[in-house]
């Protein structure tokens, strides 16, 4: 069992705007579900006033108190690389990192964001059309949904854009290696590519409580259109919001969410959770914030 002593397990996320997020709820709840004790603590860098260069600091500190393992969340997926002793096969080939697990002295990184985008897409948006598809944003999460798009959800061909043109640059020589140049392209004007796509994956952090706002013009959603969204707080960010004004079909962030976490949760403690308890943990949640 990993990371596990006399029942009680110390595990966190970093990251920056991330007090809202379901984490500790999703991650505790399991944890009694399951005859632990869970501290998950949030780890915000924004609301502690903590710069970028502290993210060394505080991987030894929680290391060095035993945390089990940390969730990492934006600004940190890629930086977070070389501060690290070894990556599974996955997040070596995505080159980001979500989840980091201590064990035996040593660092190890893994990325459970593309079978938790993966799963949550092929069911919520089954029979979708998926010819082409315009992704906006290419840091840590977008290379996870870009290479969950491509190999689990079988798109045709993905376009990809990003304010930073050697991020978009990066991304695409990464996936165009792996999927086929065929099958990706660089989209330099993002209305022009929305007006030709299928659909519309925001993997930015525009949308979030912390960064509030559209990644896109209102003006490129089309109601033949569907969008996805891997922002979870809020859940009703406004490109979803104004997607569902036109009738598109839509999926939040809250599938992609459970499904790290359940990845997450097994790397952390060594046991199997229930998926269908952590989709409802992060509902209970969701109402309870509402209500």
């Amino acid at each position: 069992m990993v990371g596990v002593g006399k029942g009680k397990v110390l595990a966190g996320l970093l990251g920056r705007g991330i007090v809202e997020s379901r984490s500790p709820f999703m991650h505790e709840c399991e944890a009694q579900a399951q005859g632990l004790r869970m501290v998950y603590s949030l780890l915000d860098f924004s609301d502690r006033g903590w710069a970028d260069d502290d993210l060394a600091r505080v991987l030894d500190s929680v290391q060095l108190v035993g945390f089990a393992g940390v969730n990492v969340t934006f600004p940190f997926k890629q930086a977070v690389l070389p501060l690290l002793d070894e990556l599974s096969p996955q997040a070596a080939a995505i080159g980001a990192v979500n989840t980091i697990a201590f064990r035996d002295g040593k660092r190890f990184g893994y990325n459970t964001d593309v079978t938790g985008f993966g799963h949550a897409f092929a069911h919520k948006m089954a029979g979708e059309a998926m010819g082409r598809v315009l992704q906006l944003g290419c840091g840590g999460a977008g290379s996870a949904t870009a290479h969950a798009l491509l190999s689990m959800i079988g798109v045709g061909h993905l376009a990809i854009t990003d304010t930073d043109p050697a991020r978009a640059q990066a991304l695409h020589h990464q996936l165009a290696a792996v999927y086929g140049a065929d099958r990706v392209s660089m989209a330099e004007d993002a209305m022009q590519a929305a007006a030709q796509a299928d659909g519309i994956v925001n993997a930015t952090p525009i949308g979030m409580a912390k960064f509030p706002g559209m990644p896109i013009a209102a003006d490129a959603l089309q109601p033949r259109h569907w969008v996805s969204e891997i922002i979870y707080f809020p859940l009703e960010t406004a490109l979803l919001q104004s997607a569902r004004a036109l009738g598109c079909r839509t999926m939040t962030g809250r599938g992609m969410a459970v499904g790290q976490a359940v990845d997450a949760f097994a790397i952390f403690t060594g046991l199997t959770p229930d998926r269908q308890r952590m989709w409802d943990s992060f509902a209970r949640f969701a109402e309870a914030q509402q209500g």
